[in-house]
């Protein structure tokens, strides 16, 4: 897998701000980038952040080259539909068995002959298809799930943060949990103060919102909520 930060909104925290700004300034949007220091930016990220406050994160945005992942994860990561996806298309684009994803549990399990005859297979026929003179739209139909692609992806920052609570969560499938750290770590380096909390939802919420499928890393709701009515009682 390959992650790389193409481009993003200049100055991302900046323009978060002033865009902050504009619903609670008596000035003209054009003028709220005045004298906005990095400072002031990220107090301004504080108190959304405090307050909620997530309309105004979504004036930038970030794309992302992602290469080396199965179509899967293709998937998975398309079920984001605040996200623009440009992907390398199996209708134009030819294929060799190189372009296979192989789970880490596979060879944890020494099962590789087993799930590499299948691939193999695969392969052979779309070839036999291919030199039958099949058209690569419909030879495709017989590559699995493992199959490489690679995409290129823009996410505004609300979206980004939505796609962290999911995907980072142990939870999620390793492969795109894989991406999203790597997506993560290269936005942070981007726009520290933006995703100063980002990531899965325990650490976003301070609770975990799965219920009965917690991993136990943070307190269900239910727990958060009984430790909160208890100290409520006492109180009163």
């Amino acid at each position: 897998m390959k992650v790389t930060l193409l481009t993003y909104t200049p100055e991302p925290e900046k323009i978060v701000a002033a865009a902050a700004r504009c619903c609670y300034s008596n000035d003209d949007p054009d003028k709220l980038l005045d004298n906005m220091t990095d400072e002031k930016a990220a107090k301004f990220l504080q108190k959304l952040n405090d307050l909620g406050h997530q309309s105004p994160i979504e004036h930038v945005s970030f794309t992302f080259a992602i290469s080396g992942v199965s179509r899967a994860l293709l998937a998975q990561i398309t079920r984001h539909r605040l996200a623009s996806f440009s992907v390398r298309s199996q209708r134009y684009c030819g294929f060799n068995y190189a372009d296979f994803i192989k789970p880490p549990s596979v060879e944890k399990l020494d099962v590789e002959d087993i799930f590499d005859e299948s691939l193999n297979q695969c392969k052979t026929h779309y070839d036999k298809l291919i030199e039958a003179g099949i058209a690569k739209e419909d030879a495709r139909m017989v590559l699995p799930n493992a199959a490489s692609t690679s995409m290129v992806v823009t996410m505004n920052s609300r979206e980004l943060l939505h796609f962290f609570s999911l995907r980072c969560c142990t939870r999620a499938q390793w492969e795109i949990r894989n991406l999203a750290n790597e997506m993560l770590k290269l936005v942070k380096k981007a726009a520290p103060n933006l995703f100063a909390k980002a990531g899965a939802a325990c650490e976003q919420l301070g609770y975990c919102p799965e219920g009965k499928f917690s991993c136990g890393r943070a307190p269900s709701l239910d727990k958060v909520l009984e430790v909160y009515n208890s100290a409520k009682i006492k109180e009163s």
